[in-house]
């Protein structure tokens, strides 16, 4: 019966130590898989910037979207384009260091009607898939009616 234990005890010191070493390996795996590298993220709730309801006239259209880089190696914005060229945006031309912030400017050209436009950011960051991150606009812009003093108004028959 000695002999027995012994044996049993063994055995069972050699599936703790497999499952030991599995454990280790499944754990130092999951550290290299940890993300290291450039990170960006916007401050701009689902990167997206609301123009709201604007009037031609009375806005500019330049609108920024602030980001961070949150990774530990530069961050570098390789390219920045817009689906339309009523929309332009421009980028950062030197690497953001880590912790450091930037903007992208995006410059609308304020046609009359609804605004729904995407941004694409083409970047070295790891944490988005092949590091492009997409932007939106949204909003209305809307013209002022023009007021001619000289105009006859219009009456309707008097009852």
């Amino acid at each position: 019966m000695i002999k027995s234990d012994y044996f049993y005890n063994s055995q069972k010191n050699k599936t703790m130590k497999k499952n030991l070493l599995f454990l280790l390996v499944f754990m130092s795996s999951l550290i290299g898989f940890a993300q290291n590298g450039p990170k960006i993220v916007f401050k701009a709730e689902d990167n997206t910037i609301d123009y709201g309801k604007v009037y031609k006239d009375s806005d500019s259209g330049l609108r920024v979207f602030e980001f961070t880089n949150t990774g530990n190696a530069p961050l570098i914005i390789t390219n920045v384009q817009s689906t339309c060229g009523c929309t332009v945006p421009s980028k950062p031309k030197e690497p953001i260091m880590p912790g450091k912030s930037d903007k992208i400017e995006v410059k609308y050209n304020m046609a009359t009607g609804p605004i729904r436009k995407s941004i694409t950011v083409e970047s070295n960051a790891v944490n988005y898939e092949n590091g492009a991150v997409h932007l939106k606009i949204k909003g209305e812009v809307l013209e002022r009616e023009e007021v001619n003093l000289l105009q006859k108004k219009k009456v309707g028959p008097v009852q």
